[in-house]
């Protein structure tokens, strides 16, 4: 018996520890998930959400080939809400995040800038959740005020007006941020500086747009694109474009000051532009080093840039007199002129470069000259994702025999149809139907808009499939810009929309957008959920892309198919949003069957406060 009981006493505490083991191993389990940060549950809730219906695949391969819009399946797992992301993802560029890039190791080589080209999270590294606005955030004042001045809330980064304080950048002025106009190389103001480039280049009367002949720019490295801004005013547009680099939150002072800009570097790839898309190239201290590899960011601009177009670089170099700066003027010369640019003027401290208007240059060069010639087989106008290469882009034999671009001069180049039209066997005919079938469409669009929208509500515009720029088009007479974006995998249409003398990026909608939170106060997706669907990418993501990148009390205007209509007002209460309208779309022989028009405005919410009323 002693035995027996010596036995079961030995067990008893082998018992207990297993016990107390398992409870402990419990505990940990629910603190350390209770604890999780918002990022990480909106992690996991996206995950889940995903693979409910197989979304998330970029690439489609999800063995499954019927379309989630319409099933019913939607009302199984209708979010109720999204989490909120935590504050410090309140500023979140998805594919430009440094974080993503230290947390997924990836070897980028700095030198050729490309922690600064777009890397975007996998499915399953996407925080699923609503971007906050900061505290205090306010309804952005109204354009044209808010080019020289933005609420301090909105954007709470005030070092740029301290670093760039001799400069003129911007200026804290209590609770609102001015700018003067200023830059690294205009203290005294854009409008002079941009007026003395006109006068250099002898256009009438000193004014930029050359009566109506230079309509589109690049601005490279842009700063708060006050350059951009001042263009504006003499009809002319720039693609004002900046990297997301030690001068942090400039794209996003440019948005905010209702100035087109776009998060974009010189780096490895090319930029989302088509061949021959800007009259002038732009760079005022821009810190590029032009000479690396073989002239190669060189070569992206004169790729970009139409015959006869000019590049004014504005720099130490084109006026220094000390030994680095006179090497690197003799090298970069050298380069420009194999090129077969020429100088048209060199004054003070800005020399500005012409672009042949045709090939006769290029076919005079000795054999073996550098930088060659592209290959025939390379198309100029194939950008998402692709390579720079060292190379001259030559013109076609019809643009080479015109010696020139044929355009129009703005404002009859929106309307007039380009010679490229030919490239994509497109008619004039065809053109000037699509003009006219979309002014109908806007005309009703503002009137279903009507009560709800001021008229000065409206600054920053983006058009998510915009075809050939006749949506944008058919806004001329309103105070707005649009950012015409073009499916990277469809038609080479972005090229007809700058020859239109409107601006626009090629872009896959399956990714995050190059753009800041709370940017655009209008969105436009003509059957862009349909077109994502046919590709297997999620429907759930692009609708928290799109809450992303719009205002607070901004719109958008969805026409699609009934079921994808129906599938996205599951949403509204999750996103803050709320309807404004729901109509059949007005019947054209290019509309899709069963085709409707959703209009949606967003509310104005703060994590503290829940959401508030849109009218605030």
């Amino acid at each position: 018996m002693r035995g027996r009981n010596d036995a079961g006493q030995s067990k008893r505490p082998i018992v207990l520890s297993c016990t107390m083991i398992v409870c402990l191993c419990l505990l940990f389990l629910y603190f350390s998930g209770s604890n999780r940060q918002a990022g990480s549950t909106a992690f996991e809730y996206g995950t889940k959400f995903s693979r409910t219906f197989g979304w998330g695949s970029d690439d489609g391969e999800d063995g499954s080939e019927e379309s989630i819009f319409g099933t019913g399946d939607a009302d199984d797992v209708k979010p109720k809400s999204f989490p909120v992301c935590d504050d410090r993802h309140s500023e979140l560029i998805p594919c430009l995040d440094r974080n993503l890039i230290y947390q997924m190791r990836l070897k980028l080589d700095l030198n050729l800038m490309e922690h600064y080209e777009r890397h975007c999270p996998p499915p399953e590294r996407r925080l699923n959740c609503l971007i906050p606005p900061p505290h205090g955030y306010k309804v952005p004042i109204k354009w044209p005020k808010s080019r020289d001045v933005v609420w301090k809330a909105n954007i709470p980064h005030t070092h740029l007006a301290k670093e760039k304080s001799d400069q003129n950048w911007m200026v804290e002025a209590g609770e609102k941020i001015k700018f003067p106009g200023g830059g690294t190389h205009f203290h005294h103001g854009a409008d002079k500086y941009i007026s003395n480039i006109a006068n250099m280049l002898n256009f009438k009367d000193s004014n930029i747009n050359n009566e109506g002949m230079l309509r589109t720019v690049l601005d490279v490295g842009c700063g708060v694109a006050s350059f951009g801004g001042y263009l504006l005013s003499s009809n002319v547009i720039a693609m004002s474009l900046a990297p997301n680099d030690v001068h942090q939150n400039q794209i996003q002072f440019a948005l905010e000051r209702g100035i087109p800009a776009y998060l974009g570097v010189l780096g490895t790839k090319r930029l989302p532009y088509p061949s021959r898309s800007f009259e002038l190239a732009h760079c005022s201290r821009c810190r590029i080093d032009w000479l690396q590899r073989d002239g190669i960011l060189l070569l992206e601009l004169d790729r970009l840039l139409r015959p006869g177009g000019y590049f004014a670089y504005s720099s130490p170099e084109a006026y220094a007199q000390d030994e680095e700066d006179l090497r690197i003027w003799k090298e970069m010369s050298a380069l420009v002129e194999r090129m077969c640019w020429k100088i048209a003027e060199k004054k003070n401290q800005t020399v500005i470069w012409v672009k042949p208007l045709n090939n006769d240059c290029y076919r005079r060069r000795a054999p073996g000259t550098k930088p060659p010639l592209c290959k025939s087989g390379d198309d100029p106008d194939s950008v998402w994702g692709v390579p720079m290469e060292a190379c001259i882009t030559p013109y076609p034999e019809q643009m080479h025999r015109d010696g020139g671009t044929g355009l129009a001069p703005w404002p009859a180049r929106l309307t007039t149809p380009p010679p490229r039209l030919a490239d994509l066997y497109v008619t004039a005919d065809t053109f000037e139907k699509d003009t006219e079938m979309w002014q109908q469409r806007v005309e009703n669009y503002w009137s279903l808009l009507g009560p709800k929208v001021k008229p000065d509500a409206i600054r920053n515009i983006m058009d998510m499939k915009a075809n050939f720029g006749s949506f944008a088009a058919s806004l001329k007479e309103k105070d707005v810009w649009v950012m015409n974006v073009v499916p990277h995998d469809g038609p080479s249409t972005l090229k007809i929309i700058y020859d239109r003398g409107l601006i626009g990026s090629n872009h896959d909608w399956c990714e995050a957008f190059s753009t800041y939170p709370r940017t655009y106060d209008l969105l436009h997706a003509w059957t862009v959920f349909s077109d994502l669907d046919k590709r297997g990418c999620s429907a759930e993501d692009l609708l928290l892309e799109m809450d992303r990148i719009l205002r607070p009390t901004g719109f958008i205007i969805v026409r699609d198919k009934g079921a994808v209509i129906e599938f996205i007002k599951k949403y509204l209460h999750a996103l803050h949003w709320e309807a404004i309208t729901v109509v059949d779309a007005e019947h054209s022989p290019e509309s899709e069957e069963n085709e409707m028009i959703l209009i949606i405005r967003k509310k104005l919410w703060l994590p503290e406060a829940g959401s508030q009323d849109s009218s605030t």
